[in-house]
């Protein structure tokens, strides 16, 4: 059964870095940091996935999941409005 191995953030983070210069083969640090090849390109491929966020301005679409807030905030607020209006209602015939 396979081994598995949970590696800190900063590790991959080491190892998507050297992937991303490119000095070396993925096999050479593969070898280097006793991970498989597969899992290196997997890092390295969130890692120039993700760089874009980094550089993102507070306040700037960033992106579905801000979209997403900005709904469920409404939603709420319409709910409560709901609320109080049946809340109202309700002491008028209670």
């Amino acid at each position: 059964m396979p081994r598995k191995h949970q590696h800190s953030a900063g590790f991959r983070a080491k190892v998507a870095l050297a992937a991303v210069k490119e000095v070396r083969t993925i096999g050479e640090l593969a070898s280097q940091f006793g991970v498989h090849p597969t899992q290196i390109h997997k890092w390295k491929r969130r890692l120039l996935d993700g760089a874009s966020e980094l550089f993102t301005r507070p306040g700037e679409d960033r992106s579905g999941d801000e979209a997403e807030v900005v709904e469920l905030y409404e939603q709420i607020g319409r709910l409560k409005m709901e609320l109080e209006w049946l809340k109202k209602k309700a002491a008028q015939f209670g």
